[in-house]
């Protein structure tokens, strides 16, 4: 399995298929192919698909175990110009649709077009405490601290305390882009939400970023595009959607 080294990481991604680039942004407590399996055959039909793992996730490797969602927007930007891309097509989900917000403002040069799911304007804490160590602990939460072990042991390098509170601090902060960043968006954009995603809504992102197009997914939770929710529908809207961002290039 490839790995792209550039400043202090040495990045873990998987990839598939050819054409323009389209890269993904996993969320929080995953990694790339678990956030986006349902879009591996759908989508390496038509794109050149890169699935990293962030900073602190999966199998990159890394001195620090510090890490938020602004920084892995400069390590997404690095990331493409370690592989010799001069721009890609983005796709994030919850954390890494922070993480193309924050790449889309800073980076217009790297971003053809942004395409989120399960993102929000405005950070959402109501929660987010109960992953911190103490709290699974005190649950007896077993299967999900053993999951998180097993899941980022090479990234955390077995201290799975730090990358939970690291994970939580990031989840109560973000995203935090502001008016100016939000105006700075002019790359094409579609914003996707659950009806009833508690995390985000497309039209308070629509909101900040006026051009961009919206799509709710009726009886949709906070991700539509797994296996077993709306993910046909909505794997069929994106497609749809960089299809035309390709017509109007």
């Amino acid at each position: 399995m490839p790995y792209a080294q550039f400043n202090d990481l040495n990045m873990f991604y998987e990839e598939f298929g050819r054409g323009e680039v389209l890269l993904f942004l996993h969320s929080h407590f995953s990694r790339g192919l678990l956030a986006f399996s349902g879009q591996i055959l759908p989508f390496s039909g038509h794109y050149r698909c890169l699935f990293p793992d962030f900073r602190g996730h999966g199998r990159t490797m890394c001195e620090s175990l510090y890490w938020n969602s602004r920084i892995i927007s400069d390590d997404m930007a690095d990331f493409l110009g370690a592989l010799g891309i001069k721009s890609a097509h983005l796709l994030g989900y919850s954390c890494g649709a922070y993480v193309g917000c924050y790449m889309a403002a800073k980076y217009p040069e790297k971003v053809k077009s942004l395409i989120t799911i399960g993102g929000g304007a405005y950070p959402r804490p109501d929660g987010a405490e109960d992953f911190l160590p103490e709290s699974l602990i005190s649950r007896n939460d077993t299967d999900f601290i053993e999951d998180i072990k097993t899941r980022h042991y090479e990234a955390h390098k077995g201290d799975w305390k730090t990358y939970l509170r690291t994970t939580v601090a990031d989840w109560k902060q973000h995203p935090s882009l502001s008016g100016t960043e939000w105006k700075s968006i002019k790359c094409p954009a579609l914003f996707i939400n659950g009806e009833h995603d508690p995390f985000g809504s497309c039209t308070e992102l629509q909101e900040k970023v006026p051009h961009s197009k919206i799509y709710e997914v009726k009886g949709g939770g906070h991700r539509p595009h797994f296996a077993g929710e709306q993910i046909d529908e909505v794997n069929s809207e994106i497609l749809d959607f960089l299809s035309s961002v390709g017509m109007q290039t």
